[in-house]
């Protein structure tokens, strides 16, 4: 069957390989080996830089920028979307996300009139359903997909505020500058859900008071029922609900014991900032970069560098950083293959948002791009 003109149209423009550049037009940005940036370009509310790395066999990272309506109304509010989805367990709940939690909102945002923590949350616990919904679907024929989930993290830049929503252990971080000293600050702007942290622990423990294996230090490493690190994400629903901890999914999934109440939550913290002048980007990002870079090493980096291609330079600097763990040169581990990669560092994404002026011109502008499927994806209208 020869190739229709309409896919034509969607053909990928990255397909990762070690060894191969491939360069996009410039609404699209640019493939290099495994990883694919846009070096610059304009939101509602400014500029940002975007870039992702694979590591895994299949890509696990997603995410998205969505800079225009924030509601199903042309007359509801405008601004920026900005969303990290760092998978685990294979790549179907972060892709999910992707497709899905964005238009969430944007129902939401229609029926409540704006946007509130409340929508936000609202959208969350819809993708949440949906998700499993098809994992109930899917139990018999692909039964793995209920231990496959993804952290979530968004931003929402809209009438001077930036809304920062998370479950699992992606990080928004924002840099803040003296204008008296124009010396940069990090403020983190987002809670991680990670068993690493004492209070994160004692949530659990609190929620759960007659589990005492609620969490397990396990191979130095804390670990929520010895399987997983995190307690809040979209998916999992082998630690969600009891139907599927069960054959046949693969038993060392499953728990010994059932349970009545999910174990883990799909509910996001949520923070909301009234935006300051001396407010000058924000860095989004998964966990990947994070493992390898400090809050306040990544805002001097964004700092004292150009723009253009900044979200590029930060995940070069943490590929510096896992290859000095490795007592090896950077140019050999760009070298290493997918898949085999993952033992020296996890996907990357990183999205920086700078925080300008709004100009009348821009505030209208219409964006979408999301990096999906090893494929980034985006149209400029």
């Amino acid at each position: 069957m020869s190739t229709s003109a309409p896919m034509k149209m969607v053909k990928p423009c990255w397909r990762p390989s070690v060894g191969e550049d491939q360069q996009c037009g410039d609404k699209r940005g640019k493939a290099s080996g495994l990883m694919w940036y846009k070096s610059l370009e304009n939101h509602a509310s400014g500029e940002f830089s975007m870039a992702v790395i694979q590591a895994n066999n299949l890509l696990e990272d997603q995410s998205q920028v969505e800079s225009g309506p924030l509601s199903l109304s042309a007359s509801g509010p405008r601004g920026t979307f900005v969303g990290v989805y760092d998978g685990h367990g294979g790549p179907e709940a972060s892709r999910f996300v992707n497709e899905n939690l964005f238009n969430n909102l944007k129902k939401f945002a229609f029926e409540h009139q704006g946007i509130s923590e409340n929508v936000i949350k609202k959208a969350f616990a819809a993708t949440e359903d949906d998700f499993l919904s098809l994992v109930k679907k899917q139990w018999q024929s692909k039964p793995e997909i209920a231990s496959v989930g993804s952290c979530c993290l968004i931003g929402l830049i809209c009438s001077g505020l930036l809304y920062v929503a998370n479950a699992g252990d992606s990080r928004a971080v924002l840099g803040r500058v003296n204008n008296g000293i124009r010396r940069v600050t990090a403020v983190q702007l987002s809670e991680e859900h990670n068993a690493c942290f004492e209070s994160v622990r004692e949530e659990l423990r609190s929620l759960h008071p007659d589990d005492p294996q609620i969490v397990v230090l396990k191979h130095k490493v804390w670990r929520v029922k010895g399987l997983i690190q995190i307690s809040r994400s979209i998916g999992d629903a082998y630690l969600k609900k009891a139907e599927f901890n069960r054959e046949p999914l693969l038993s060392k999934f499953r728990l010994k014991e059932s349970f009545s109440s999910p174990i883990l939550s799909s509910e996001p913290s949520v923070s909301v900032h009234k935006l300051q002048p001396e407010d000058q980007f924000v860095i989004f990002a998964s966990d990947g970069l994070w493992d390898h870079l400090s809050n306040q090493e990544a805002v001097e980096i964004v700092q004292n560098n150009p723009r253009n291609g900044i979200a590029k330079r930060l995940v070069r600097a943490a590929l510096q950083e896992a290859a000095k763990k490795k007592e090896m040169r950077y140019s050999d581990l760009k070298k290493i293959e997918r898949g085999v990669r993952r033992h020296f560092h996890d996907d990357i994404t990183v999205i920086v948002v700078f925080l300008n002026q709004v100009t009348s011109n821009r505030g209208r502008s219409i964006l979408s791009i999301r990096g999906s499927r090893g494929v980034p994806v985006s149209a400029n209208f």
